[in-house]
């Protein structure tokens, strides 16, 4: 029964208890007969290699376990910035989330850019403050910052029991009881008591805060709160269900993962607060004509579902990750790729628990799977039933800012390098392989330093293939300033029918889209069939590049005249005219080249702030806040990632050790004139040598 499922996701910083969570909540639900911890190495969801040698968690980690006869899917998601994809894919398909944050940190960077993807996706959220057995741990400060740092609505649900610096437990606002945990019984079991003396007046605090939020989001409970009326608890987790659907509050736990005390109660607000399927439908689609429909979700509807990650696993072939939306899938059955118009033949469906597998002969809405067999499918495609063909939004991919020329050290390894990074790139969208026509150079391309370490690691130790690579490359674009004109021409005659296109372009700059293409010709002078084909010769250019070959963005490209030849005009000469058309006109554009910017966030001790400022600015970085957290300085700063290679090592060593940093794609800004003539001889001094050795 879809009301008694709960899709939901772990999102928070890294390092803020998201994998140890989870590790608990699997030992209570009874699927692990022990708790998994990720400083040992034995957690369940870090099943990779290399999430067990650094303690963090590289790839979302599905796993299904049961609670008050409710079945709920879990994905364990990534906190580290570079595997922010895995982040924004899982969310896409989740109907619900917890947020961890730390009780010592509070919001991190990376707490804020994962709160923005739960945003764009509308995910109904519950917080857990973590770590409150640690010294400096503080609620209402952690709280604080949720309200005025992610702009969300916290409501206290629970406060924290502490004496003599040791975490004991927690009291239940709702109830009004307290709930002690026993240190020498893993978590599994607690005390009711009544609630402190010290603690009655925080208590009716936090439960007047509480009747207040919850009464304006409820008619019938603000009516028997203004009459002083008695209001049960079955009441309130009524309206603060209500509150957490429409996302007007978020009510907020606390606990400590690492010390086994409040898992239990996480459980029960997914539970008794998140969504089921039900309550998160209908589901917007798009019909094979783009017209808007909708689906309720139920198990009668035609098959509909979305492929949010794929997998390649040495036993089991590539996996797709799917959550299913409508309908039944059965084992064998034949589906549609709506997404490409392919139909697939369903292999195997298998139910999830880390990289362990279930086998099930179907699966039904509101389930998420992982299924087998499908030779089409990429992360973001929707596969219906093939009578019904319907298409869901898909997922945005970051695009990567940062690259490497990557090559075998065995020359026979080439081919194999090819089809073990197209697998990669099939997992990851946000890692891009591609080789440079011009330098003749495999260039791989992702989010970050550890992302593209983990790839190449990933290579040697999956694959046997020993890898070689240049220091990173940053992935400029290039842009034009201003309007200009220019006419393509081409014309060819070598007896018998020829090849004529003729086209006239206008370029134009253009702000908040990477490309627009308009035809504006009127009268027919150039036929409509030809229109593709001169927009592919447009986006070929653009791929390119023209000054220094970096991928062009920002510009409205206008068709605004031309003619054609009766016999001799063709779609491949319309493309040749098309891409000299665009090149020339760039020219007259006064194109510049645009490098990436980066949000960076770091923290240090007071102590350090002046050297870490002023390395920033040495870095061409623009400091935009300066803020005081738990004893440190917090710096908001700007800077081209084309000055952060060796910032962590450079970090590290002025604040002894001490200082940490984040740091994610803000945007793209025009670079100094500097950079351009360096970039310009570089490229000037790789193509001679590519062309003369």
């Amino acid at each position: 029964m879809q009301e008694l499922i709960r899709n939901v996701g772990i999102m928070a910083h890294i390092d803020a208890g998201k994998t140890t969570a989870t590790e608990r909540m699997l030992f209570y639900t009874g699927v692990n007969t022990r708790i998994g911890e990720v400083d040992e190495g034995t957690s369940t969801m870090d099943w990779m290699e290399q999430e067990k040698e650094r303690g963090i968690t590289i790839t979302a980690a599905a796993t299904t376990c049961f609670w008050r006869n409710h079945r709920i899917n879990i994905i364990d998601t990534p906190g580290h910035i570079d595997f922010t994809v895995e982040v924004g894919r899982s969310l896409r398909v989740l109907d619900g989330a917890v947020a961890l944050f730390s009780g010592v940190e509070g919001v991190e960077p990376q707490s804020e850019t994962v709160w923005r993807q739960a945003d764009r996706y509308e995910v109904p959220r519950i917080a857990f403050v973590n770590k409150m057995d640690r010294p400096g741990a503080d609620l209402d400060k952690c709280v604080a910052m949720i309200r005025d740092v992610l702009k969300a609505n916290p409501v206290l649900l629970q406060l924290p029991i502490v004496e003599n610096d040791e975490f004991l437990g927690v009291v239940d606002v709702i109830c009004q009881k307290a709930y002690l945990y026993d240190n020498d019984r893993l978590g599994s079991e607690y005390s009711v008591a009544e609630v402190p003396g010290r603690l009655q007046v925080r208590l009716e605090k936090a439960r007047e805060e509480m009747l207040e939020k919850l009464s304006e989001i409820d008619d019938e409970l603000m009516e028997t709160y203004l009459h002083g009326g008695e209001i049960l608890a079955s009441e309130l987790k009524r309206v603060i269900r209500k509150g957490t659907l429409s996302q007007t509050i978020l009510p907020v736990l606390c606990g400590s993962a690492f010390k086994n005390k409040g898992i239990q109660f996480i459980l029960d607000a997914i539970v008794d607060y998140l969504p089921s399927p039900l309550d998160v439908s209908p589901y917007l689609a798009w019909t094979e004509d783009g017209q808007e429909t909708q689906l309720i979700g139920s198990k009668e509807e035609p098959f509909s579902g979305l492929v949010f990650k794929i997998m390649n696993d040495p036993f089991a072939g590539q996996l797709c990750f799917m959550r299913i939306y409508s309908g039944r899938l059965h084992h064998g059955e034949t589906i549609l790729n709506s997404s490409k118009g392919k139909t697939e033949r369903i292999g195997r469906i298998l139910r999830l628990h880390a990289n362990k597998r279930e086998q099930l002969k179907h699966v039904e809405a509101g389930d998420i799977c992982a299924v087998s067999g499908l030779k089409t499918a990429s992360t973001g495609n929707t596969f219906t039933d093939p009578d019904a063909p319907v298409l869901f939004e898909t997922i945005e991919v970051p695009t990567p800012v940062i690259s490497v020329a990557i090559s075998p050290r065995k020359k026979d390894d080439l081919k194999k390098m090819w089809f073990v990074f197209n697998q990669f790139t099939v997992e990851d969208p946000s890692l891009t392989v591609k080789l440079d026509n011009d330098t003749g150079e495999v260039i791989l391309s992702g989010m970050g330093e550890l992302h593209l370490e983990i790839v190449m690691d990933r290579a040697k130790r999956e694959h046997n293939l020993d890898m070689s690579f240049s220091a990173p490359q940053v992935a400029y674009r290039e842009t034009i300033t201003r309007k200009a004109s220019a006419v393509g021409k081409y014309v060819k005659q070598s007896g018998g029918r020829g090849q004529y296109g003729h086209v006239v372009l206008e370029i134009s700059p253009l702000e908040g889209k990477e490309f627009e293409f308009e035809n504006l010709t009127v009268g027919g002078i150039i036929p409509k069939e030809y229109m593709s084909s001169i927009e592919k010769g447009v986006k070929e250019a653009l791929e390119k590049g023209v000054i220094l070959g970096y991928q062009m963005l920002n510009i409205k490209v206008d068709l605004v005249d031309g003619s054609y030849h009766d016999v001799d005009s063709s779609e491949l000469a319309f493309k040749l005219a098309a891409s000299m058309a665009f090149k020339d006109a760039v020219k007259k554009a006064n194109p510049i080249v645009l490098e990436p910017v980066m949000k960076v966030d770091v923290n240090v001790s007071p102590d350090h702030l002046g050297s870490v400022v002023g390395d920033l600015a040495s870095r061409r970085g623009r400091v935009s806040t300066i803020d005081d957290r738990n004893d440190a300085k917090y710096i908001v700063a700007y800077v081209p990632l084309g000055e952060m290679f060796g910032y962590a090592t450079n970090l590290r060593s002025m604040t002894q050790g001490r200082g940490y940093h984040n740091m994610e794609f803000f945007h793209y800004a025009p670079a100094p004139a500097s950079i351009f003539e360096a970039l310009k001889k570089t490229r000037e001094k790789t193509v001679t040598e590519a062309l003369y050795g």
